[in-house]
């Protein structure tokens, strides 16, 4: 199912957007050293149900996952790159943390993620990567504008990511979100330009490039959830839900507020 959004609902989309952008923000600024997993979920949960809104994730079960999810938010850790389920972990200096939240209110979904090192360490290698990940996501947004194909953001994301030197995995991408969190189109994370679903305005998507360092190859982890580099290596993940407009592509989710 792929829709398109008509103004009262991109209207709607962008608040759910500010709403999903502003609980990652609150949770970055309380992943200090010492912190866990369960409770950044915890605080998830909270800020969730206090803005009058539903978690995508607590009854997601897709036939990649292992029954109901049952967290509010995806906590990835280190080698940990997609759909971490949170545990009873204390985060340490130096973690290289990826927190990923999709949020609906008032029946519009919008889906975020970010990466970020915690505590005073900042490892060269793991600011490069989160970098990529970050430029990757900026040019595919510059690449969605009316007229233009899936194939092109796909394009523009995975140019940036090949330059960096990175191994990209086109199982997990981006994706059409509306009124359900994943819809069509799928976004691969690289392909050629010219080709796949024309852009058109009231279409939302999420568009999310992550890589792991040395390797494409994904391992699934115990809990049926977690995905993780099969080498061991760390990983980053950037996302943001765009609508697509007569003159481009506007962010939905970026934060309303200045955080710590």
């Amino acid at each position: 199912m792929t829709e398109i959004l008509n103004p009262a609902e991109l209207a709607r989309a962008k608040e759910t957007g500010a709403l999903v952008a502003d609980i990652l923000q609150t949770l970055k600024s309380r992943s200090t050293v010492g912190a866990n997993l369960l409770d950044l979920d915890r605080w998830a949960r909270s800020m969730i149900v206090d803005a009058g809104a539903q978690s995508c994730y607590v009854d997601y079960e897709p036939s990649f996952g292992r029954g109901p999810f049952g967290h509010y938010i995806c906590t990835a850790v280190n080698d940990a790159v997609l759909h971490g389920l949170p545990y009873d972990y204390a985060l340490a200096d130096g973690d290289l943390l990826t927190l990923d939240l999709a949020v609906s209110k008032r029946g519009v979904a919008a889906d975020s993620a970010i990466s970020f090192i915690v505590g005073d360490s900042r490892p060269p290698e793991s600011v490069a990567m989160i970098s990529a990940t970050e430029r990757a996501l900026n040019a595919g947004i510059a690449a969605a504008r009316p007229g233009a194909r899936i194939g092109d953001i796909s394009h523009a994301i995975g140019s940036v990511l090949s330059e960096a030197g990175y191994p990209i995995n086109t199982e997990f991408g981006g994706h059409g979100i509306g009124s359900t969190m994943h819809q069509d189109p799928h976004v691969p994370n690289t392909g050629r330009p010219g080709r796949g679903y024309k852009l058109r305005p009231g279409l939302l998507l999420a568009l999310e490039p992550w890589v792991m360092a040395d390797t494409a190859e994904l391992t699934t982890d115990a809990d049926g959830w977690t995905l993780r580099s099969a080498t061991g290596c760390r990983t980053a993940h950037s996302e943001h839900t765009i609508a697509i407009t007569s003159d481009g592509a506007e962010i939905l989710t970026l934060p309303t507020q200045a955080h710590p």
